[in-house]
Parts: structure tokens; C-alpha cells; sequence
């Protein structure tokens, strides 16, 4: 990778609630972004997710890893010149330090979230209280979307409409290639396995959309 003597992109993937998708979308937008661009993944969750599925086969990736070792480090992301983009694995806790920090230096938001009622209900409340009042620019990802019932993702698309809360129109389906290419430690874009391809172009899709997106930036 090249290293870039602009300021960073920071791409945030948030949402206040676990289990939504949030470590599967920043490995694999990673992934997908890093054939393009030099990329950072920063792992900012106490979990280590994002840092145990990409420290399995780090020469795979195409992306560099690390695991943010504190909220300080986060607020000086625009500072970093060593990569065009940097994308942000968050903790699920709005209340986190790393939250705090992370917000005012985003550049965009993404915030992935299962259509279920709850999970919608749980992803309005960490937009109105957390991203909104930033004023950063974001978009909702429906994630864990059932193939076979796609027309609770269009339901859930048009209440965050009626919000005024922007969704991406692409969503990403639920397909047990993430969780086997997580156990692999790869991104799905390099696993190959049923339903690889699927998995994938949903992925694609999101990222075309958000890049469209920051070109402004």
C-alpha cells in the first residue's frame, strides 16, 4: 500500500446495540475499499472482533489492522497520513468513550441494524442521540435481511424515510457465508463457498452507494 499525505477519510460503523452486523460490515467494506485505496481498520471495540477474525490471516486481507488502545487516539484520526481511508469497528455502548471521541472527527456514519421492530426501534434512538446532533452525514444498513421475506427491509427502509433518517437502498442478506468466512479469518470477498457470490454483491452494492456519498469530502 502507498501511503497518502492527504487527511484520512474516517468512515464509523456504529450502532448503541450489539449482534446488528457491525464487525461482518467494517472487515468486509474493508476489504472491498482496500482494492482501491490504502485502508485502516481500527478495532475499537473491547470485544476484538474485528481484531480476531482479520489476525487470523493477515497476509489475506489487503487492509492494515490495529486495536485502538484508547478513545485519545481516536480523536486524532485526521492527523494520520498514512492511509487514504480509515474505517472505525465501534463498541456497542453509546455512553463509550470511544464514542465520544470517534463522532466529532467522523467524516461519515454507518450504522448497520436488523430490520426486526426492536432493532429498528434501538437504531432510531442511537441516531437521534448520538449522530444527529453531530451533524456528520450517515446512512442506515439493514443488515441480517431474510431473503426470503425482503419485504420487512422495504417496510423498515420506508420508517426510517418517514423519519427523515437516510437508509441505504442496497441491504445485506442474511447468508451463513459471513459467519464461515469469519471462521476463516478472511472477508467474504475472498471466501469461496455457497452463497460467496451473493454475499458479496450485497456488499459491493453498500459500498458503490456510501462512496457515492463522500466524493463531495
Amino acid at each position: 500500500m502507498t501511503a497518502s499525505s492527504t487527511t484520512p477519510i474516517v468512515l464509523v460503523i456504529l450502532n448503541g446495540k450489539g449482534g446488528v452486523g457491525k464487525t461482518t460490515t467494517a472487515v468486509n467494506l474493508a476489504a472491498i475499499f482496500a482494492e482501491t485505496q490504502s485502508v485502516l481498520l481500527i478495532d475499537a471495540d473491547s470485544q476484538g472482533s474485528a481484531s480476531w477474525w482479520t489476525g487470523r490471516s493477515p497476509n489475506a486481507l489487503g487492509f492494515d489492522v490495529v486495536q485502538a488502545e484508547s478513545p485519545a487516539q481516536l480523536g486524532q484520526l485526521p492527523q494520520l497520513q498514512t492511509h487514504r481511508l480509515v474505517i472505525v469497528d465501534t463498541p456497542p455502548a453509546l455512553d463509550s468513550e470511544a464514542l465520544a471521541a470517534v463522532i466529532p472527527v467522523a467524516d461519515y456514519v454507518l450504522l448497520p441494524t436488523p430490520p426486526a421492530p426492536m432493532d429498528l426501534a434501538a437504531l432510531i434512538t442511537t441516531v437521534n442521540e448520538a449522530v444527529s446532533p453531530s451533524g456528520v452525514a450517515h446512512r442506515v444498513l439493514l443488515t441480517k435481511v431474510d431473503s426470503r421475506s425482503v419485504g420487512e427491509a422495504i417496510e423498515a427502509q420506508n420508517t426510517l424515510l418517514e423519519l427523515n433518517i437516510p437508509a441505504c437502498n442496497a441491504f445485506i442478506r442474511a447468508y451463513k457465508a459471513h459467519e464461515r468466512a469469519a471462521l476463516e479469518g478472511v472477508p467474504v470477498l475472498k471466501w469461496k463457498g455457497k452463497n460467496s457470490q451473493e454475499a458479496r454483491s450485497d456488499y459491493c452494492r453498500v459500498a458503490e452507494e456510501i462512496q457515492r456519498d463522500w466524493k463531495p469530502l
